[in-house]
Protein backbone atom coordinates (compact mmCIF):
# COMPACT_ATOMS: atom_id res chain seq x y z
CA UNK A 1 0.00 0.00 0.00
CA UNK A 2 1.24 3.38 -1.23
CA UNK A 3 1.50 5.95 2.30
CA UNK A 4 1.63 9.10 0.80
CA UNK A 5 4.06 10.74 3.37
CA UNK A 6 6.96 8.06 3.33
CA UNK A 7 9.31 8.74 0.63
CA UNK A 8 10.50 5.19 0.71
CA UNK A 9 7.99 2.90 0.90
CA UNK A 10 9.99 0.38 1.95
CA UNK A 11 10.31 2.40 5.07
CA UNK A 12 6.97 0.87 6.37
CA UNK A 13 8.65 -2.16 7.48
CA UNK A 14 9.77 -0.58 10.69
CA UNK A 15 5.94 -0.37 12.21
CA UNK A 16 5.90 -3.75 12.99
CA UNK A 17 8.70 -3.43 14.85
CA UNK A 18 7.95 -0.32 16.91
CA UNK A 19 4.57 -1.92 17.81
CA UNK A 20 6.72 -4.92 19.11
CA UNK A 21 8.90 -2.81 20.71
CA UNK A 22 6.08 -0.77 22.90
CA UNK A 23 3.95 -3.91 23.74
CA UNK A 24 7.19 -5.99 25.38
CA UNK A 25 7.88 -2.26 26.98
CA UNK A 26 4.62 -2.80 29.09
CA UNK A 27 5.37 -6.09 29.51
CA UNK A 28 9.14 -4.82 31.11
CA UNK A 29 7.20 -2.57 33.19
CA UNK A 30 4.27 -4.79 35.08
CA UNK A 31 7.33 -7.15 35.67
CA UNK A 32 9.36 -4.26 37.23
CA UNK A 33 6.47 -3.14 39.11
CA UNK A 34 6.08 -6.62 40.13
CA UNK A 35 9.83 -6.83 41.56
CA UNK A 36 9.08 -3.78 43.39
CA UNK A 37 6.30 -5.18 45.38
CA UNK A 38 8.34 -9.03 46.19
CA UNK A 39 10.69 -6.62 47.94
CA UNK A 40 7.88 -5.68 50.44
CA UNK A 41 6.03 -8.31 50.04
CA UNK A 42 8.92 -11.57 49.96
CA UNK A 43 6.23 -14.39 49.17
CA UNK A 44 4.00 -12.42 46.27
CA UNK A 45 3.16 -15.00 43.23
CA UNK A 46 5.82 -17.23 44.93
CA UNK A 47 6.56 -20.44 43.78
CA UNK A 48 4.61 -19.66 40.23
CA UNK A 49 6.79 -16.23 39.75
CA UNK A 50 10.00 -16.35 41.92
CA UNK A 51 12.04 -13.07 42.26
CA UNK A 52 15.00 -14.13 40.29
CA UNK A 53 12.66 -15.00 37.45
CA UNK A 54 10.87 -12.17 37.44
CA UNK A 55 13.82 -10.27 37.55
CA UNK A 56 15.30 -11.77 33.94
CA UNK A 57 12.12 -11.50 32.45
CA UNK A 58 12.58 -7.53 33.42
CA UNK A 59 15.80 -6.88 31.98
CA UNK A 60 15.80 -9.29 29.57
CA UNK A 61 12.06 -7.36 27.75
CA UNK A 62 14.40 -4.28 28.32
CA UNK A 63 16.81 -5.48 26.05
CA UNK A 64 14.58 -7.13 23.57
CA UNK A 65 12.39 -4.09 23.24
CA UNK A 66 14.96 -2.02 22.63
CA UNK A 67 16.96 -3.80 20.35
CA UNK A 68 13.35 -4.12 18.47
CA UNK A 69 13.31 -0.55 18.72
CA UNK A 70 16.97 -0.03 16.92
CA UNK A 71 16.25 -2.32 14.98
CA UNK A 72 12.75 -0.55 13.59
CA UNK A 73 14.88 3.08 13.81
CA UNK A 74 17.01 1.59 11.39
CA UNK A 75 14.83 0.43 8.72
CA UNK A 76 12.39 4.00 8.93
CA UNK A 77 15.86 6.01 9.16
CA UNK A 78 19.03 4.21 6.59
CA UNK A 79 16.53 4.95 3.26
CA UNK A 80 15.41 8.54 3.82
CA UNK A 81 19.48 9.00 4.90
CA UNK A 82 20.63 7.03 1.75
CA UNK A 83 18.46 8.27 -0.33
CA UNK A 84 17.47 4.70 -1.58
CA UNK A 85 14.80 2.00 -0.87
CA UNK A 86 15.89 -0.76 1.68
CA UNK A 87 17.66 -3.36 -0.14
CA UNK A 88 15.30 -6.65 1.05
CA UNK A 89 12.12 -5.38 3.11
CA UNK A 90 10.97 -9.31 2.75
CA UNK A 91 14.26 -9.99 4.79
CA UNK A 92 13.31 -7.76 7.28
CA UNK A 93 9.95 -8.87 7.71
CA UNK A 94 11.24 -12.72 8.27
CA UNK A 95 14.02 -11.57 10.84
CA UNK A 96 10.91 -9.68 12.70
CA UNK A 97 8.77 -13.08 13.16
CA UNK A 98 12.42 -14.81 13.98
CA UNK A 99 13.04 -12.56 16.57
CA UNK A 100 9.90 -11.89 18.09
CA UNK A 101 9.34 -15.57 18.15
CA UNK A 102 12.20 -16.59 19.64
CA UNK A 103 12.10 -13.80 22.36
CA UNK A 104 8.70 -14.63 23.42
CA UNK A 105 9.46 -18.55 23.42
CA UNK A 106 12.74 -17.24 25.76
CA UNK A 107 10.26 -15.69 28.16
CA UNK A 108 7.66 -18.40 27.81
CA UNK A 109 10.72 -20.97 29.28
CA UNK A 110 12.27 -18.47 31.52
CA UNK A 111 8.61 -18.71 33.23
CA UNK A 112 7.65 -22.22 32.91
CA UNK A 113 10.96 -23.96 33.34
CA UNK A 114 13.10 -23.97 36.43
CA UNK A 115 16.46 -22.07 35.25
CA UNK A 116 18.31 -25.30 35.66
CA UNK A 117 16.14 -27.48 33.97
CA UNK A 118 15.81 -24.85 31.17
CA UNK A 119 19.73 -25.25 30.75
CA UNK A 120 19.89 -28.40 30.55
CA UNK A 121 17.41 -29.08 28.08
CA UNK A 122 18.50 -25.99 25.83
CA UNK A 123 22.16 -27.56 26.03
CA UNK A 124 23.87 -25.55 28.06
CA UNK A 125 26.65 -28.12 28.96
CA UNK A 126 27.45 -28.12 25.30
CA UNK A 127 28.52 -24.44 25.60
CA UNK A 128 28.35 -23.02 28.64
CA UNK A 129 27.01 -19.45 28.05
CA UNK A 130 23.58 -19.21 31.11
CA UNK A 131 23.55 -17.53 34.54
CA UNK A 132 24.53 -14.69 34.25
CA UNK A 133 22.72 -11.42 34.64
CA UNK A 134 21.62 -9.76 31.40
CA UNK A 135 23.18 -12.92 29.51
CA UNK A 136 20.78 -15.38 30.55
CA UNK A 137 18.97 -16.21 27.15
CA UNK A 138 19.05 -20.44 26.70
CA UNK A 139 21.85 -21.30 23.73
CA UNK A 140 19.85 -21.33 20.94
CA UNK A 141 18.39 -17.79 21.51
CA UNK A 142 21.80 -16.40 22.02
CA UNK A 143 22.48 -17.82 18.47
CA UNK A 144 19.07 -17.06 17.19
CA UNK A 145 20.43 -13.37 18.35
CA UNK A 146 23.00 -13.66 16.37
CA UNK A 147 21.43 -15.02 13.46
CA UNK A 148 18.78 -12.06 13.40
CA UNK A 149 21.87 -9.03 13.89
CA UNK A 150 23.79 -10.35 11.30
CA UNK A 151 20.53 -10.75 8.64
CA UNK A 152 19.90 -7.38 9.81
CA UNK A 153 23.02 -6.11 9.55
CA UNK A 154 23.73 -6.83 5.73
CA UNK A 155 20.33 -5.88 5.44
CA UNK A 156 21.41 -2.11 6.33
CA UNK A 157 25.20 -2.36 5.49
CA UNK A 158 24.11 -2.73 1.43
CA UNK A 159 21.41 -0.63 1.37
CA UNK A 160 23.94 2.50 2.71
CA UNK A 161 26.36 1.36 0.52
CA UNK A 162 24.22 1.53 -2.64
CA UNK A 163 23.02 4.73 -1.69
CA UNK A 164 24.28 7.85 -0.20
CA UNK A 165 26.58 8.05 2.55
CA UNK A 166 25.54 10.43 5.79
CA UNK A 167 27.24 10.91 9.45
CA UNK A 168 24.62 10.16 10.50
CA UNK A 169 23.77 6.86 8.74
CA UNK A 170 27.83 5.53 9.33
CA UNK A 171 27.76 6.75 13.28
CA UNK A 172 24.34 4.55 13.08
CA UNK A 173 26.05 1.54 11.12
CA UNK A 174 29.08 2.01 13.28
CA UNK A 175 27.05 1.23 16.47
CA UNK A 176 24.63 -1.22 14.95
CA UNK A 177 28.01 -3.15 14.57
CA UNK A 178 29.92 -2.74 17.19
CA UNK A 179 26.29 -4.16 19.13
CA UNK A 180 26.52 -7.21 17.11
CA UNK A 181 30.76 -7.74 17.79
CA UNK A 182 30.47 -7.00 21.41
CA UNK A 183 27.52 -9.44 21.82
CA UNK A 184 29.53 -12.29 20.91
CA UNK A 185 31.60 -12.54 24.21
CA UNK A 186 28.51 -13.44 25.79
CA UNK A 187 29.15 -17.27 24.22
CA UNK A 188 32.86 -16.97 26.20
CA UNK A 189 32.16 -18.07 30.21
CA UNK A 190 35.25 -18.73 31.53
CA UNK A 191 35.95 -20.82 34.61
CA UNK A 192 38.09 -17.88 36.07
CA UNK A 193 35.71 -15.68 37.81
CA UNK A 194 38.04 -12.62 36.80
CA UNK A 195 37.81 -13.29 33.28
CA UNK A 196 34.41 -14.20 33.00
CA UNK A 197 33.76 -10.62 35.35
CA UNK A 198 35.99 -8.97 32.23
CA UNK A 199 33.94 -10.42 29.20
CA UNK A 200 30.86 -10.32 30.71
CA UNK A 201 30.88 -6.41 30.57
CA UNK A 202 32.82 -6.27 27.47
CA UNK A 203 28.99 -6.86 26.35
CA UNK A 204 27.39 -4.88 29.29
CA UNK A 205 29.35 -2.14 29.26
CA UNK A 206 30.60 -1.60 26.18
CA UNK A 207 26.80 -1.79 24.75
CA UNK A 208 25.46 0.94 27.53
CA UNK A 209 28.29 3.18 27.85
CA UNK A 210 30.22 2.46 24.38
CA UNK A 211 28.05 1.47 21.34
CA UNK A 212 24.79 2.41 22.06
CA UNK A 213 25.96 6.15 22.32
CA UNK A 214 26.51 6.46 18.68
CA UNK A 215 23.24 4.49 17.83
CA UNK A 216 21.43 7.07 20.36
CA UNK A 217 23.68 10.26 18.86
CA UNK A 218 22.97 9.07 15.46
CA UNK A 219 18.74 8.74 16.14
CA UNK A 220 18.93 12.11 17.72
CA UNK A 221 20.91 13.89 15.61
CA UNK A 222 18.28 12.63 13.09
CA UNK A 223 15.35 13.35 14.21
CA UNK A 224 16.74 17.04 14.98
CA UNK A 225 17.72 17.08 11.58
CA UNK A 226 14.24 16.94 10.49
CA UNK A 227 12.58 18.65 13.11
CA UNK A 228 14.66 22.05 13.32
CA UNK A 229 16.03 22.49 9.86
CA UNK A 230 19.30 23.11 10.96
CA UNK A 231 22.35 23.07 8.52
CA UNK A 232 23.46 19.09 8.44
CA UNK A 233 26.85 20.06 8.33
CA UNK A 234 25.93 22.17 11.71
CA UNK A 235 24.59 19.21 13.24
CA UNK A 236 27.41 16.72 11.96
CA UNK A 237 30.03 18.67 13.16
CA UNK A 238 28.39 18.37 16.76
CA UNK A 239 27.68 14.87 16.33
CA UNK A 240 30.88 13.50 15.39
CA UNK A 241 33.01 15.68 18.48
CA UNK A 242 29.96 13.79 20.75
CA UNK A 243 30.78 10.49 19.51
CA UNK A 244 34.18 10.46 20.03
CA UNK A 245 34.04 11.54 23.52
CA UNK A 246 31.68 8.68 24.05
CA UNK A 247 34.04 6.42 22.66
CA UNK A 248 37.10 7.50 24.85
CA UNK A 249 35.28 7.73 27.80
CA UNK A 250 33.12 4.64 27.39
CA UNK A 251 35.78 2.49 26.32
CA UNK A 252 38.36 3.65 29.11
CA UNK A 253 35.72 4.00 31.51
CA UNK A 254 34.92 0.43 31.75
CA UNK A 255 37.98 0.18 34.50
CA UNK A 256 35.51 1.33 36.96
CA UNK A 257 34.15 -2.39 36.54
CA UNK A 258 37.32 -3.80 37.44
CA UNK A 259 37.81 -2.30 40.81
CA UNK A 260 37.29 -4.84 42.88
CA UNK A 261 37.43 -8.32 40.30
CA UNK A 262 41.12 -9.16 40.66
CA UNK A 263 42.37 -7.02 38.00
CA UNK A 264 45.83 -4.85 38.96
CA UNK A 265 45.56 -1.72 40.84
CA UNK A 266 46.24 0.73 37.84
CA UNK A 267 42.44 0.43 36.64
CA UNK A 268 41.47 2.29 39.88
CA UNK A 269 42.90 5.05 38.40
CA UNK A 270 42.14 4.26 34.88
CA UNK A 271 38.52 3.65 35.58
CA UNK A 272 37.80 6.85 37.96
CA UNK A 273 39.48 9.15 35.61
CA UNK A 274 37.74 8.36 32.25
CA UNK A 275 35.00 7.55 34.19
CA UNK A 276 34.32 10.60 35.92
CA UNK A 277 34.85 12.52 31.95
CA UNK A 278 31.35 10.33 30.69
CA UNK A 279 29.21 13.33 31.86
CA UNK A 280 31.12 14.94 28.84
CA UNK A 281 29.64 13.66 25.76
CA UNK A 282 25.90 13.39 27.53
CA UNK A 283 26.12 17.10 28.71
CA UNK A 284 27.74 18.25 24.98
CA UNK A 285 24.24 16.42 24.28
CA UNK A 286 21.99 17.98 26.45
CA UNK A 287 23.83 21.35 24.94
CA UNK A 288 23.39 20.06 21.28
CA UNK A 289 19.50 19.77 21.65
CA UNK A 290 18.82 22.96 23.11
CA UNK A 291 20.93 24.82 20.51
CA UNK A 292 19.74 23.34 17.58
CA UNK A 293 16.40 23.52 18.92
CA UNK A 294 17.04 27.38 19.70
CA UNK A 295 18.86 28.00 16.16
CA UNK A 296 15.63 26.25 14.02
CA UNK A 297 14.76 27.56 10.74
CA UNK A 298 10.97 25.94 10.77
CA UNK A 299 7.90 25.15 13.27
CA UNK A 300 7.98 21.52 12.60
CA UNK A 301 3.92 19.99 13.24
CA UNK A 302 5.35 17.50 15.18
CA UNK A 303 5.94 18.87 18.69
CA UNK A 304 5.97 15.93 20.61
CA UNK A 305 8.27 14.41 19.00
CA UNK A 306 10.82 17.68 19.63
CA UNK A 307 9.77 17.15 23.33
CA UNK A 308 11.12 13.62 23.64
CA UNK A 309 14.01 14.28 21.89
CA UNK A 310 15.32 17.29 24.31
CA UNK A 311 13.87 14.85 26.97
CA UNK A 312 16.18 12.17 25.60
CA UNK A 313 19.15 14.63 26.23
CA UNK A 314 18.44 15.82 29.17
CA UNK A 315 17.37 13.05 30.82
CA UNK A 316 20.36 10.69 29.49
CA UNK A 317 22.62 13.65 31.14
CA UNK A 318 21.11 13.78 34.65
CA UNK A 319 21.13 9.53 34.37
CA UNK A 320 23.70 8.42 32.27
CA UNK A 321 26.23 11.18 33.38
CA UNK A 322 24.91 13.22 36.74
CA UNK A 323 23.72 9.58 38.79
CA UNK A 324 26.70 7.85 36.83
CA UNK A 325 29.26 10.40 38.19
CA UNK A 326 27.93 10.71 42.58
CA UNK A 327 29.07 6.70 42.70
CA UNK A 328 31.80 6.35 39.93
CA UNK A 329 35.43 7.03 41.48
CA UNK A 330 36.54 4.12 43.11
CA UNK A 331 37.11 5.27 46.62
CA UNK A 332 33.56 5.51 46.72
CA UNK A 333 32.42 2.70 44.46
CA UNK A 334 34.43 0.61 47.46
CA UNK A 335 31.18 1.43 49.48
CA UNK A 336 28.28 2.33 47.37
CA UNK A 337 29.12 -0.87 43.85
CA UNK A 338 26.13 -2.86 43.92
CA UNK A 339 23.85 -0.95 46.41
CA UNK A 340 20.74 0.40 45.38
CA UNK A 341 22.67 3.55 44.53
CA UNK A 342 23.76 1.30 41.09
CA UNK A 343 19.90 0.30 40.77
CA UNK A 344 18.98 4.18 40.70
CA UNK A 345 21.71 5.09 38.24
CA UNK A 346 20.71 2.29 35.90
CA UNK A 347 16.96 3.15 35.78
CA UNK A 348 17.52 6.57 35.18
CA UNK A 349 20.41 6.00 32.80
CA UNK A 350 18.30 3.30 30.79
CA UNK A 351 15.03 5.99 30.61
CA UNK A 352 16.65 8.71 29.82
CA UNK A 353 19.94 7.21 27.21
CA UNK A 354 17.59 4.83 25.54
CA UNK A 355 14.36 4.76 26.21
CA UNK A 356 13.13 7.93 25.49
CA UNK A 357 16.03 8.29 22.00
CA UNK A 358 13.64 4.90 20.86
CA UNK A 359 10.36 6.93 21.75
CA UNK A 360 11.79 9.93 19.90
CA UNK A 361 12.05 7.77 16.80
CA UNK A 362 8.91 6.51 17.21
CA UNK A 363 7.01 9.31 17.89
CA UNK A 364 8.27 11.17 14.94
CA UNK A 365 8.19 7.96 12.31
CA UNK A 366 4.70 6.53 13.51
CA UNK A 367 2.57 9.53 11.90
CA UNK A 368 4.26 9.51 9.08
CA UNK A 369 3.77 5.48 8.86
CA UNK A 370 0.28 6.29 8.93
CA UNK A 371 -0.11 8.65 6.74
CA UNK A 372 0.06 11.71 8.17
CA UNK A 373 3.25 14.39 8.87
CA UNK A 374 1.96 14.59 12.69
CA UNK A 375 -0.78 13.81 14.98
CA UNK A 376 -4.04 15.88 15.97
CA UNK A 377 -3.06 18.47 18.71
CA UNK A 378 -4.62 16.36 21.28
CA UNK A 379 -3.13 13.36 20.44
CA UNK A 380 0.42 15.12 20.75
CA UNK A 381 -1.11 16.64 23.55
CA UNK A 382 -1.46 13.20 25.59
CA UNK A 383 1.81 12.33 24.71
CA UNK A 384 3.50 15.57 25.84
CA UNK A 385 1.38 14.89 29.31
CA UNK A 386 2.56 10.65 28.95
CA UNK A 387 6.40 12.17 28.73
CA UNK A 388 6.09 14.06 32.00
CA UNK A 389 4.11 11.44 33.39
CA UNK A 390 6.39 8.93 32.99
CA UNK A 391 9.28 11.03 33.85
CA UNK A 392 7.91 12.35 37.00
CA UNK A 393 7.23 8.40 37.97
CA UNK A 394 10.78 7.94 37.34
CA UNK A 395 12.48 10.86 39.00
CA UNK A 396 9.77 8.91 42.25
CA UNK A 397 11.39 5.71 41.52
CA UNK A 398 15.46 7.13 41.28
CA UNK A 399 14.86 9.23 44.31
CA UNK A 400 13.91 6.48 46.79
CA UNK A 401 16.21 4.11 45.09
CA UNK A 402 18.99 7.12 46.01
CA UNK A 403 18.11 7.68 49.38
CA UNK A 404 17.58 3.89 49.84
CA UNK A 405 21.23 3.03 48.95
CA UNK A 406 22.23 5.90 51.13
CA UNK A 407 21.02 4.62 54.27
CA UNK A 408 22.10 1.35 52.98
CA UNK A 409 26.17 2.50 53.06
CA UNK A 410 25.43 3.94 55.94
CA UNK A 411 23.99 1.34 58.07
CA UNK A 412 25.40 -1.91 56.57
CA UNK A 413 29.25 -0.37 54.98
CA UNK A 414 30.54 2.17 56.35
CA UNK A 415 30.61 0.69 60.11
CA UNK A 416 34.05 -1.09 60.67
CA UNK A 417 32.58 -2.40 63.49
CA UNK A 418 29.16 -3.56 64.64
CA UNK A 419 27.52 -3.05 60.70
CA UNK A 420 23.78 -3.72 60.33
CA UNK A 421 22.84 -7.46 58.39
CA UNK A 422 22.10 -7.37 55.22
CA UNK A 423 18.42 -8.38 55.65
CA UNK A 424 18.24 -6.63 59.13
CA UNK A 425 19.50 -3.47 56.19
CA UNK A 426 17.14 -4.77 53.95
CA UNK A 427 13.89 -4.15 56.89
CA UNK A 428 15.20 -0.24 57.05
CA UNK A 429 14.44 0.69 53.59
CA UNK A 430 10.72 -0.81 53.47
CA UNK A 431 9.49 3.18 52.68
CA UNK A 432 11.84 3.63 50.20
CA UNK A 433 10.92 0.45 48.57
CA UNK A 434 7.06 1.50 49.03
CA UNK A 435 7.71 4.95 47.26
CA UNK A 436 9.58 3.39 44.80
CA UNK A 437 6.46 1.10 43.71
CA UNK A 438 4.22 4.35 43.53
CA UNK A 439 7.21 5.82 41.28
CA UNK A 440 6.87 2.55 39.13
CA UNK A 441 2.63 2.84 38.98
CA UNK A 442 2.96 6.64 37.87
CA UNK A 443 5.31 5.44 35.34
CA UNK A 444 2.60 2.72 33.95
CA UNK A 445 0.42 5.43 34.35
CA UNK A 446 2.48 7.80 31.77
CA UNK A 447 3.08 4.93 29.41
CA UNK A 448 -0.46 4.00 29.22
CA UNK A 449 -1.29 7.22 27.93
CA UNK A 450 1.21 7.33 25.46
CA UNK A 451 -0.41 4.21 24.02
CA UNK A 452 -3.42 6.17 24.21
CA UNK A 453 -2.41 8.78 22.23
CA UNK A 454 -2.38 6.70 19.20
CA UNK A 455 -5.36 6.12 19.11
CA UNK A 456 -7.00 9.65 19.17
CA UNK A 457 -8.11 11.36 16.02
CA UNK A 458 -8.67 15.00 14.60
CA UNK A 459 -7.19 16.74 12.03
CA UNK A 460 -3.67 15.98 11.81
CA UNK A 461 -1.57 19.07 12.28
CA UNK A 462 0.14 20.74 8.84
CA UNK A 463 3.62 23.07 8.60
CA UNK A 464 1.46 25.25 8.19
CA UNK A 465 -1.10 25.48 10.53
CA UNK A 466 1.88 25.11 12.78
CA UNK A 467 3.96 27.96 11.60
CA UNK A 468 0.66 30.38 11.59
CA UNK A 469 0.26 29.63 15.24
CA UNK A 470 3.69 31.13 16.06
CA UNK A 471 3.63 33.07 13.53
CA UNK A 472 6.78 31.04 11.60
CA UNK A 473 6.99 30.44 8.10
CA UNK A 474 7.09 27.18 7.27
CA UNK A 475 10.63 26.39 5.54
CA UNK A 476 10.62 27.37 2.30
CA UNK A 477 8.11 29.35 2.05
CA UNK A 478 8.53 32.71 0.36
Amino acid sequence: MHIPTLKYQSQSVSKPYFIAAMALFAGQIIFGITLGLQYVVGDLFFPYIPFNVARMVHTNLLIVWLLFGFMGAAYYMVPEESETELHSTLLAKVLFWVFLVAGALTIVGYLTVPYAKLAELTGNDLLQTMGREFLEQPLPTKVGIVVVALGFLYNISMTVLKGRKTAISLVLLMGLWGLALMFLFSFVNPHNLVRDKMYWWFVVHLWVEGVWELILGSLLAYVLVKTTGVDREVIDKWLYVIIAFALMTGILGTGHHFYFIGLPGYWHWIGSIFSAMEPIPFFMMTVFAFNMVQRRRREHPNQAAVLWAVGTAVLGFLGAGLWGFIHTLSAVNYYTHGSQITAAHGHLAFYGAYVLVVITLISYAMPTLRGRIANSTKAQAAEMWSFWIMSIGMAVMVLALTGAGILQVWLQRIPETNAMGFMATQDQLTIFYWVRIAGGVIFLVGQLLYFTSFFIGGDPVTEESRAGATGRRPLGAA
